[in-house]
């Protein structure tokens, strides 16, 4: 089989329960990490890879708002196609209704709410060179009862895959990127639903594995973020900033202090305030009189002045003034409005949806 070309199969769909009430209003794989929606980070990692033609998988409630933001592919350098999943029946159902668009070629399958420290381009290098019909990602973590979980024999072969077991046998939990051949499809069609009435990707590959096919198991170096939780967001975009360089394209006036890897997007003002990286500070924001703590994303056209804040995420367009005290570990969504009323508690901590006004006590 020609494994030059390869296609690109993300899923964005499913409900992001575990992000409400964040996710009521948008989609998880839009929420940004370091200001860029995390979707974007998988697409680009694709195209990176040389991977042009991408189908993405949305959901009735969240699929205009992902059309919308990642439009035709364009902007990546990519062909994207779109196709609707009624419902989340599981990630093997996803890789079923895609068949049409995908047909006989080669594909990777990525997580929509995933990141990969070095991208994918390494691991498709390898599948091309590899006479294998799939190959799967591997990480070690201390919960693997929370993921699909593979055991290697002694010789380091897949022996067998299991979706969140209660008492794990293994430490090595699937990472969210999957490289798989024509293969996959009949394997789907073979399985039955699992108990979550979902047809699971864990499952196919075992199938696979049974059938005497060749699945490859790959550990990744370096690190892997599964951003499904408030924390993991977090975490992931202290990730992020890490990574960056210090690029200070707005104002900056002579009474303010930027210190260590800061990115000041143009149009962005910083008056009298103090800046600690790793931060990004979006375009045409304005922050005034505030402090802004290492690990801090603030977004588009935000303006939060008389306050301080660490280790968050602020979506675009919201305002956050005269707080006392300092917010840290929270996620602020778009349009929020933060205020101070009359009352002065000791510390805050946030996890708001889009549109949201709080009045501070």
């Amino acid at each position: 089989m020609d494994r030059s070309k390869l296609k690109g199969l993300i899923l964005s769909g499913g409900k992001g329960t575990r992000m409400r009430p964040l996710t009521y209003t948008s989609a998880k794989q839009l929420i940004p990490v370091a200001n860029k929606p995390v979707l974007f980070f998988g697409i680009e990692a694709m195209v990176e890879a040389g991977i042009e033609e991408i189908a993405i998988i949305v959901s009735p409630e969240t699929g205009s708002e992902i059309r919308s933001a990642a439009g035709d592919g364009s902007q990546f350098g990519a062909k994207i196609t779109y196709i609707d999943q009624d419902q989340p029946r599981g990630l093997a159902h996803a890789v079923l209704i895609a068949e049409p668009v995908i047909g006989d070629c080669p594909f990777v399958m990525y997580l929509g709410d995933n990141l990969l420290q070095h991208g994918i381009k390494p691991l498709v290098d390898e599948f091309k060179q590899l006479d294998c019909n799939c190959e799967i990602l591997l990480t070690r973590v201390s919960n693997p009862s929370q993921f699909g979980v593979a055991e290697l024999d002694s010789e380091g072969r897949v022996h067998r895959l299991t979706e969140k077991p209660k008492e794990p046998k293994s430490d090595l939990a699937l990472v969210g990127v999957y490289m798989f051949d024509k293969n996959i499809f009949r394997a789907v069609r073979e399985i039955k639903p699992s108990w979550r009435n979902e047809l699971e990707i864990t499952d196919a590959i075992q199938w696979l594995v049974d059938q005497k096919l060749t699945v490859h198991p790959h550990v990744v170096k370096g690190w892997w973020k599964d951003t499904g939780k408030i924390e993991d967001m977090l975490e992931a975009n202290r990730t992020v900033l890490d990574t960056f360089e210090r690029d200070l394209r707005g104002e900056t006036d002579t009474t303010s202090s930027v210190e260590g890897k800061v990115v000041v997007e143009e149009g962005a003002r910083i008056i009298d305030s103090v800046i600690r990286g790793p931060v990004i500070i979006g375009a045409n924001a304005r922050i005034e009189q505030a402090f802004i703590g290492p690990y801090t994303s603030v977004g588009s056209n935000c303006v939060i002045s008389h306050a301080e804040i660490e280790n968050s995420i602020v979506l675009e367009n919201s305002a956050i003034s005269h707080v006392e005290g300092r917010i840290e570990a929270s996620l602020i969504g778009r349009n929020v409005k933060i205020g101070r009323t009359k009352r002065k508690p000791v510390a805050y901590r946030f996890n708001l949806g889009d549109n949201s006004e709080v009045g501070i006590l």
